[in-house]
């Protein structure tokens, strides 16, 4: 199947992060630290890996720290260059963003993130585009959004990426109802935003990788409120379920749902333990914590 290739990605960060009061107060939530990279920097790396081209915020106000994040910074770039500090320029180097490359986009108040989505609707015009959630980072041996590229190649349509979730959890989920499963992926009849408790179609919830047809902007333009007096983007989606379709992908790898302090912890262990220069201090570190709080039960 030849389908038009996904260089635009929408990244909506336009949330308060209110989870991470009082540190949001002042800080965007997509700049908070990962180990030493922000949540951000990880939803970048996999957009880039993918092929993404074109990257378009939709922020709100107080969010000029994560637009300050991507420019130049000329001074400390010297200092490092006559520090003789080449592997930290290189990294450096990682979060520069060429001019033109990126954009920022206003949702002056929140709507959810199918109103998010739909600001951007512009700049995507009648392309395909990807969305990325940075809240949901995803440990993987190949990034999860160029698993979902190279497997849209041959679906084309809608594509969402999809874990299983215990029943208890699938109302906190957009649930796929699931009309074929073909293993890694499956074709869907429909999408249910939060479905209460005992009505949920799958276990198979949506999480925050999407790749979607312009269709969808068409969509939004019609959507109604939903859950939780939002403009859902699973409603807007699932209205492609008889037309371009609907594809979930059970993506390989871990995700974690760093909107969350719990998620967050989790990433940071688990990220951290990754490093080969912080696995085996950390590791002994941790292992010593659990051995103490054995010792005080």
């Amino acid at each position: 199947m030849k389908v038009k290739k996904v260089t635009k990605a929408v990244f909506p960060v336009a949330g308060l992060g209110t989870r991470f009061l009082p540190a949001t107060k002042s800080i965007p939530k997509e700049i908070m630290t990962l180990v030493d990279r922000p949540l951000i920097q990880y939803a970048i790396d996999e957009a880039r890996a993918a092929g993404i081209k074109e990257f378009i915020f939709v922020t709100s106000r107080g969010k000029s720290a994560l637009e300050d994040y991507f420019d130049h910074a000329p001074e400390l770039e010297s200092s490092l260059r006559k520090s003789g500090k080449d592997e930290l320029l290189e990294i450096l180097k990682e979060t520069n963003m060429d001019s033109g490359a990126i954009a920022y986009i206003r949702q002056n108040r929140p709507m959810g993130l199918g109103h998010a989505v739909w600001c951007a609707r512009r700049l995507i015009g009648n392309e395909p585009f990807a969305v990325l959630l940075p809240d949901d980072v995803i440990a993987a041996e190949k990034p999860c959004l160029q698993q979902m590229v190279e497997a849209y190649e041959q679906t084309g349509g809608n594509m969402v990426a999809a874990m299983e979730v215990a029943p208890e959890k699938a109302k906190s989920y957009g649930i796929l109802d699931i009309g074929e499963d073909m293993g890694a992926i499956v074709k869907a009849k429909g999408m249910v935003e939060k479905p209460a408790p005992g009505t949920e179609p799958s276990n198979l919830a949506v999480i925050g990788r999407y790749i979607l047809s312009p269709k969808v902007l068409t969509n939004l333009n019609k959507v109604k409120q939903g859950a939780g007096g939002e403009i859902q983007l699973t409603d807007a989606i699932a209205q492609e379920a008889e037309g371009e379709g609907i594809f979930g992908y059970r993506f390989r790898g871990q995700r974690y749902d760093c909107g969350s302090k719990a998620g967050f912890l989790q990433a940071t262990v688990a990220f951290g333990l990754s490093r080969p220069d912080l696995r085996d201090e950390f590791s002994a570190y941790l292992h010593d914590m659990i051995a103490l709080q054995k010792a005080a039960q």
